[in-house]
């Protein structure tokens, strides 16, 4: 696969979630100086900070709070710095995730529920199409492409995707959407933050490509 230009250094927020060797691998893989690490500084001076994650949306936040992630994240996108969110990764950068009935609270930079899928078949697992919207920079010349999710919860509701929705520290998000019995958030690009709700690092070189795409955002 091509690389970026120059080298980024990117760090994978390491706070016990995720299968973060293959995301390394992804990353290395398409020309990034990659490490993992819970390093705060680190993870604040890095071109780029990928914030992975699966299992349940309450623990992964638990995860989050305990290496001061929620500040992290904040703070670099008070600075215009890209953050990228991987699967639960994405859904804790919503307001709340309900699993199981308990409610809890996620980081708040978007607002959203992560709730269970309305579809006959659970966890969504395999290969998908997406829905990118025009000018998306994540999805450039990947339109036709598919992509590789397991997961049984998601937004399906994203009320700043909507005309005249509320307002927000960051521009007007550009949405991408995918289809499993209901249609939810797949992807989402919003100024310095990004997230995706499938698994490049396990998407071939679909994948790949999307994350060339990403590293080619960072300054």
């Amino acid at each position: 696969m091509g690389s970026v230009g120059s080298v980024k250094k990117v760090v994978i927020l390491d706070y016990g979630s995720g299968n973060l060797r293959s995301a390394e691998r992804a990353l290395a893989r398409v020309g990034a100086d990659v490490t993992v690490t819970a390093d705060a500084q680190a993870a604040l001076d890095a071109d780029g900070l990928v914030v992975p994650g699966v299992g349940a949306f309450a623990a992964c936040m638990d995860g989050l709070r305990a290496v001061d992630g929620p500040r992290i994240i904040d703070r670099r996108l008070a600075g215009g710095r890209p953050v990228l969110g991987i699967c639960v990764g994405m859904q804790i950068l919503f307001e709340r995730g309900v699993e199981h009935g308990h409610d809890a609270e996620g980081c708040g930079e978007w607002p959203g529920v992560v709730e269970p899928l309305e579809a006959p078949v659970l966890p969504h697992m395999g290969w998908n199409t997406v829905d990118a919207p025009t000018g998306s920079v994540l999805f450039d010349g990947l339109a036709d492409e598919r992509f590789y999710f397991v997961h049984s919860y998601g937004v399906r509701d994203f009320p700043l995707a909507a005309e005249g929705g509320p307002p927000s520290p960051l521009a007007k998000p550009k949405v991408t959407w995918a289809e499993h019995g209901d249609r939810f958030v797949a992807g989402v690009e919003n100024g310095p933050l990004s997230a995706t709700q499938f698994h490049p690092e396990k998407s071939g070189d679909a994948g790949a490509a999307l994350l060339t795409n990403w590293l080619n955002t960072l300054a």
